[in-house]
């Protein structure tokens, strides 16, 4: 058996669970995304966001002008001569994806869905990620933390990401930051670039806000809001039955009325203008997905408002 036939079987025999037209979705999303993933957003990935810490790398006999405290007693101890620790600059970051999987993402109007919109972005910073050999880790929630893959590097990682982003079955009701976002606190214990993917639909009641500044004082965190236009405007197209995914509510509009596209576009404006409010407070950056348009643009410009405020180039 060739070697590409035998990767499919393996893949085919891991993947039972996975309908054939998930599948094709998952495929579609890894094209689309790699013709995404040019060398200049790659560059500003690279020059945003850094490792920062120091790695062990080997002993050495103790030379005069070495700094005494980085002797290493326990070897210096067994050899009888002084030895010092060297390091090297460790250089690579842990990207963590923190993906809401709540039942509002599977809406969509157009040809993508919300969740079909974040697992573009996550596949596309994965790539990017991977590009310069970083670590991407993941986490689903709902209304309560789901599914947690540990980071790791490689193309076949990137693509298990993407489909457990899409295959996630919907659950709860709404979406609970705060509980994902203590889940983060407690487990990510390096340094890291998080992004938190979500329609952040249902989460006015729920205390975020301080879970959320606390997490970005230790790591670097981006918010991604995932939105679809028929939520921020309705088409003047008559009579709409409406139906709340969450809880099943019922609604019939009339879309022909002025007074209530504009109420609709006011209530869009409104839930909005509280989410930046409360990412400012908490010095998050915030990013714009649309359904019906390009991911990577937005997170170019993203990268590049972070270049100017940093004097990076």
């Amino acid at each position: 058996m060739s070697e590409n036939r035998r990767e499919k079987a393996q893949r085919d025999r891991a993947e039972p669970w996975l309908a054939p037209e998930l599948m094709a979705r998952v495929r579609t999303i890894q094209v689309r995304t790699h013709k995404l993933v040019s060398s200049a957003l790659a560059g500003a990935y690279r020059s945003n966001f850094r490792g920062t810490g120091i790695e062990f790398e080997s002993v050495r006999p103790y030379e005069p002008g070495d700094d005494v405290r980085t002797i290493d007693w326990k070897v210096t101890a067994r050899v009888g001569e002084p030895f010092i620790k060297t390091y090297v600059e460790d250089r690579t970051l842990i990207l963590q994806l923190v993906v809401d999987t709540s039942r509002s993402m599977d809406f969509g109007s157009g040809e993508k869905s919300k969740r079909e919109a974040a697992a573009e972005v996550c596949a596309l910073l994965a790539l990017v990620a991977g590009r310069n050999q970083d670590q991407v880790g993941l986490c689903l929630f709902a209304d309560e933390p789901g599914l947690h893959l540990a980071p790791k590097k490689g193309q076949h990682h990137v693509l298990r990401l993407i489909r457990e982003v899409m295959a996630a079955p919907a659950t709860g009701r709404g979406s609970s930051l705060t509980a994902v976002l203590e889940h983060q606190l407690r487990h990510l214990k390096r340094r890291a670039l998080v992004l938190v993917v979500s329609d952040f639909l249902g989460t006015e009641a729920d205390a975020w806000e301080d879970s959320l500044g606390r997490l970005a004082r230790r790591h670097d965190v981006i918010a991604v809001r995932v939105f679809d236009p028929l939520e921020e405007e309705l088409p003047p197209a008559g009579w709409l039955e409406l139906c709340e995914i969450e809880s099943g509510r019922r609604l019939d509009v009339d879309a022909r009325s002025a007074p209530v596209r504009a109420a609709w576009s006011a209530a869009a404006r409104a839930r909005r203008a509280q989410l930046v409010a409360s990412l400012r407070k908490a010095r998050v950056d915030l990013v714009e997905v649309a359904t019906s348009g390009d991911v990577a643009e937005p997170i170019a410009r993203c990268f590049a408002r972070r270049s100017l405020r940093h004097g990076r180039r």
